[in-house]
C-alpha cells in the first residue's frame, strides 16, 4: 500500500475502502486496518475515526515546508560526512548511482525514485547521525511521491543525473562548501520544478 502510495496509483486525497483492498489482497480488514494505522504514523495517510481514511493531501506550502526541512538536515549531514568518507562510502555510491543511471535509460520511475533515496542516504551515511537520520527518514517518506511525480514528467533528467555524479566528485575532493551548495540547489531546483507543476495540476483539476 506504501508503495502504491508513493507511485502515485493511490493519488493524493483520495478515499481508501478498506473493504475493497481487503478483497484484493484476500485477506481479512483487521490488516488493512493496522496498515493504515502505520501509514497514518508516517504521514501518508489520514485516518479519521468513523469516517474512513484519505491519501494524505499536502498543501502547497506544506511540499515547500517539506523540501526546506530536506535541505536543512540534508545539506547539515552531508557537511559532517564528507570528511569522514571512505572509499567504501565512495563505492557504495558509485554502485548506486550505476543503478539509477540503469533504471533511468529504462525510465523506470519507481526504481528511480528508491535509488535516488538510496544514494542521497549513502552520501551522508559517514556522519553517523542515528537520531537526525531516522527524522530524515520520515520526511523522505513525504517527499518520495513527489519527487517520483516530478521525474515522471520532466523531459530534461540530464541535470539531476548530472548533479548527482558532480556531488560525489566533490565529495571524494574534499571540496566540502562546493558540495554543500550543489546539494542544496540540487533539492531547491527540485522544489521550485514540483511546486510550479502541482499547482498547475491542481488548477486543471479545479476546473
Amino acid at each position: 500500500m506504501r508503495e502504491r502510495i508513493l507511485s502515485g496509483e493511490l493519488a493524493e486525497g483520495e478515499t481508501i475502502r478498506q473493504e475493497s483492498l481487503a478483497e484484493e489482497y484476500e485477506v481479512s480488514r483487521m490488516p488493512i486496518r493496522e496498515a493504515l494505522k502505520r501509514l497514518d504514523a508516517e504521514g501518508l495517510v489520514n485516518l479519521t475515526t468513523n469516517r474512513g481514511s484519505t491519501v494524505t493531501k499536502h498543501s502547497l506550502a506544506e511540499i515547500g515546508e517539506i523540501f526546506d526541512l530536506r535541505i536543512l538536515i540534508e545539506v547539515d549531514l552531508f557537511r559532517r560526512a564528507i570528511p569522514a568518507m571512505t572509499s567504501t562510502d565512495f563505492a557504495r555510491c558509485e554502485d548506486i548511482l550505476d543503478r539509477m543511471e540503469q533504471s533511468y535509460d529504462a525510465d523506470d520511475v519507481s526504481k528511480w525514485g528508491a535509488l535516488n533515496y538510496d544514494y542521497h542516504s549513502a552520501l551522508y551515511a559517514a556522519a553517523n547521525r542515528g537520531l537526525t537520520n531516522e527524522l530524515l527518514q520520515r520526511i523522505n517518506l513525504q517527499s518520495d511521491r513527489y519527487v517520483r511525480m516530478n521525474l515522471s514528467v520532466m523531459e530534461q533528467r540530464e541535470p539531476a543525473k548530472d548533479e548527482h555524479r558532480n556531488m560525489l566528485k566533490l565529495a571524494q575532493e574534499r571540496k566540502i562548501d562546493v558540495a554543500c551548495e550543489m546539494l542544496t540547489q540540487h533539492i531547491l531546483r527540485t522544489k521550485t520544478q514540483l511546486l510550479e507543476m502541482v499547482a498547475a495540476r491542481r488548477a486543471t483539476e479545479g476546473e
